[in-house]
Formats: structure tokens, sequence, C-alpha cells
């Protein structure tokens, strides 16, 4: 009787345990359910929460102060041109929702997109906390930090350097400002690859729209490229502002449209650049609009050129003008006509019907002249970058980005409405730590007889605009994989 009570009570505690063991698992498992659906939304947002724009911070710079540019500010015909130079050329563009079968099948199709991407690039789709396609990483906000392997090439080795540009032919000093690349503050951005690039590119078309800081960035493209490959020239035209390249082991190529108002243009005078233009601001300019459905990728900007003198017309009719003689047009500002181009620049790509690429903005890029105006002696001769917290765009700078970035807020937001997707290359404050980078007084041989004052406007190549091919690499991973 002893041994059966004693083996009766344990299997009643035995019991009791187990039914305390399922207990603690039903109130554990109710705790999930209830407190996963309260916080999930929280969790999302932190995770997937949209990286802002960085705020102003201090600026070192001694700029002027105003708002209102004169004829004689820093900027102002910043562009730099040769007397011996050719005026047509720039210085120095109801929804049925799917089957289910249907919808498996789509899905089928991006996650092989998605693979045959990472196998061309070699990403893994993550980033591992740096590139291959992490869009929850800000590349915009960071700081430039040492690289002792740079430069990927050099001005002996690359053929595609204008000469205003080849910093080194003439005689630049210092090699520093070689040694260094972008660091985003949470992650790593790759150094360009240029077989991974071209791989990612198999069966591409990448289009530069904009003005010479445009064909800038596509120059160090092709110096970068040009490590492993060159490419045919097979452009239909002789002039130099509308070029195309072949890459023919790739079937890609690149091209580049002159545009530097972006929107349809004239002149007062066929002979004199310093003259007045015309901009019809409401008109498409269609010698890219009319180029760029068949692209895959556009790189588009625009920037210096708007602070040249300048007449506005709107359905033909004068609307203003910039730094123009005439006291009986309503002067106005620069802002004025760049928010009009970019507003009719957006319009022209969101009107294309067959468009099935990508535009990505390349937002606006500071110039740097320090120390006077860009005609009085001013000058760029910093040998390193900023930190983040040593400048800052003031006054006009500040001014046009702002303006530009709401255009591109409305155009995008159309372009979401028509399927075309426009994205934005934000390079503003990254370029604005970079005043060494320019080609000051190095464009040219020193007792060369040219008109031309410092150059703080273009960027010597190799130099810091080799960064933005980095950038424009990463982007594109994001976008293929996301797409």
């Amino acid at each position: 009787m002893k041994v059966h009570a004693i083996n009766e009570g344990k299997i009643q505690l035995s019991t009791r345990r187990k039914t305390s063991s399922k207990i603690a698992h039903l109130v554990a498992l109710a705790l999930i359910v209830t407190i996963i659906p309260i916080y999930y939304p929280y969790i999302h947002y932190i995770l997937d929460k949209p990286t802002a724009i960085p705020p102003p911070i201090d600026n070192l710079l001694n700029v002027q102060t105003t708002t209102t540019l004169s004829r004689h500010h820093p900027i102002y015909r910043s562009h730099i041109i040769p007397t011996t130079q050719k005026a047509d050329d720039d210085p120095k563009l109801v929804v049925v929702p799917p089957e289910k079968k249907e919808h498996r099948k789509r899905g089928r199709r991006k996650r092989g997109r998605r693979e045959a991407v990472l196998k061309r690039t070699g990403g893994d789709g993550d980033g591992g906390g740096g590139g291959g396609g992490n869009k929850s990483c800000d590349l915009f906000s960071g700081e430039w930090v040492e690289n002792p392997e740079g430069p990927y090439y050099t001005n002996t080795t690359c053929w595609a350097i204008q000469e205003h540009q080849n910093c080194m032919k003439f005689g630049r000093p210092d090699q520093d400002f070689l040694k260094w690349r972008w660091k985003p503050n949470d992650c790593e951005l790759p150094v360009l690859d240029p077989v991974q690039f071209l791989e990612m590119m198999r069966g591409k078309s990448l289009a530069f729209v904009g003005d010479s800081v445009a064909r800038n960035h596509m120059q160090s493209l092709l110096c970068l490229l040009s490590r492993v490959a060159y490419p045919n020239d097979v452009s239909t035209s002789s002039d130099q502002n509308f070029r195309r390249w072949e890459y023919p082991d790739y079937n890609f190529n690149i091209s580049i449209f002159w545009s530097p108002y972006l929107v349809n243009t004239d002149r007062t005078d066929r002979n004199d650049i310093t003259k007045p233009f015309k901009l019809y601001l409401d008109e498409f300019d269609e010698s890219w609009t009319s180029e760029i459905e068949q692209f895959d990728y556009v790189i588009i900007s625009a920037g210096q050129w708007f602070f040249r003198p300048t007449m506005f017309y709107s359905n033909r009719f004068i609307i203003g003008c910039l730094y123009c003689p005439e006291s009986s047009i309503r002067h106005r500002p620069s802002t004025f006509s760049y928010r009009r181009a970019w507003r009719t620049a957006f319009r022209a790509i969101n009107s294309l019907k067959n468009f099935k690429g990508i535009v990505f903005l390349r937002s606006f890029v500071p110039s740097h002249f320090e120390g006077g105006h860009w005609d009085k002696g001013g000058d760029c001769v910093r040998t390193k970058p900023f930190k983040s917290n040593e400048s800052v765009m003031e006054d006009y700078s500040l001014e046009m980005y702002k303006t530009q970035l709401q255009e591109y807020k409305i155009g995008e937001r159309e372009g979401r409405k028509n399927g075309i997707k426009i994205t934005i290359m934000d390079m503003t404050q990254v370029m604005q730590l970079r005043p060494d980078g320019h080609p000051s007084k190095y464009g040219h041989w020193p007792l060369q007889n040219v008109t031309m004052a410092n150059d703080c406007v273009h960027w010597c190549l190799p130099g810091p605009i080799d960064a933005w091919n980095d950038f424009l690499m990463e982007l594109i991973k994001r976008e293929e994989i996301g797409r």
C-alpha cells in the first residue's frame, strides 16, 4: 500500500508538471501573439524608415551672403572658355488583380532577375553592411576617408580626359587629393569594379544629359572602364557634344546629350556665347527628349549655366531675364529659370510612352571659389577634403539645391503614376566637401596664351568625381534588385 501511494504521488506530481509546462507554453504563445501585432508597425518603421536629407551644418567658406547674384558673383559665367575655343563647345545634359498563378510567375521572374543581377555583380543583395543593393543604408551621408589605393587610372593611361581637366599634365604639384574615397555613415560604398560594372550593363544602354560637368562625369566612367575595355566611337555626328561609344563585347553603349539648360534654347548672338541665351522654359529640348526613350539608364543634371545672362520665355512671350541690360524687362533670380527648366524636363520624361528605363537625377554640385570672385582672383587651392562638420552649402548653392529637390519630388511622384522610375543621385553635400578636386590653374600651361580664369567648377581626372561612378553602380544594383 505504501509503495502504491508513493507511485500514485509521483504520477500526480508528473501530471502537475506537464500541466504547468503546457500552461507556461500557452502563456508564452499568447504573449507573442499579442505583442507582435502591437509593436510590428514600430519595428517596421524603424527598419524601413526613409533617411532624410542631411541638415545644413556650419560653413567655413567665406562666401557672399546675398541670394541675389551680381554680375561679379564668383560663379557668374563660371564656365571658363579659352579664347581659341569654338563657341559651340562647352568649356570646360479599374485595375484587375492578377490570378494567383500569374502572380507566382511574376514572382519567379523577379527572383530570376534579382539572381541574375547578383550573379553578374558578385553581390549578395543585403550588402553585408556594405553595398550590393542594401537599400537601408543612406549612401549620401558620410565622410571622405583616406584611400591609399587610389587613383585607379592616371592621366597617361586614359584617353578620354580633356585638356582643361588634365591637372597632372599641367603640373599640379600635390597628389593627396587622389587618395580619398566616400564612406557612408552606416555602411560601405564599394569602389567601382570595371569588370562587374560591364557585366551588370551587358545588353544595356546609358545616357548622360546635361552640361560639361555631365560630360566630366561620363569621361570619368570611360576612364574607369578603360582598365579592362576600350569602346568604339559609333557617333553619328561630328559634334563633340553628342557622342556615342559602344563596348561590343558587352553589347553596352554610352551616349552624351548636350543640354546645359534642359529646355529649348536659342542665342541672341550666334557668334558670342557671352550674350544672353533665350530660354523657352515651357518647351522640350528635343535633342535629348526625343532620344532617351531607348535607353535603360539616363543620368540627367544641370546647374552652373543658370547663372549666365538669359532671357526667359513662356508661350513664346518674354517673362523675365537674368543679367540683361533692359530695364523694361522684369529681372528674376536664377532659381526662377532653374525651377521651370526642371519642371519641363520632368514633364518631358513623364510624357514618354514606351520608356522602361530608370532616370537618375544627379543633384546640383557647388563650385568652390575662395578669396575673390571667379574673374577677380578667386581660386580653389585646398589640397584635402572638408570634414562633414566643416562646410555646408549656403546662399545660392542651397537655394538651387532646394529648388531642384522640390521639382524632383513633384516629377518623381508624377512618374510613379505613369510607371516611370525617377530617382536621385544626391551628390550635393558629398561634393561640397571636396574643394580640393578642381583644376584651378592646372587646366593649361602657366604661360599659355589663353584667357582663362581659375576653374573651380569642373573636376580633375582622375579626381573626386570618380566616386560618382561608385554611387552609380550601387544605385543601379539597388534598382535592379528591387524591380
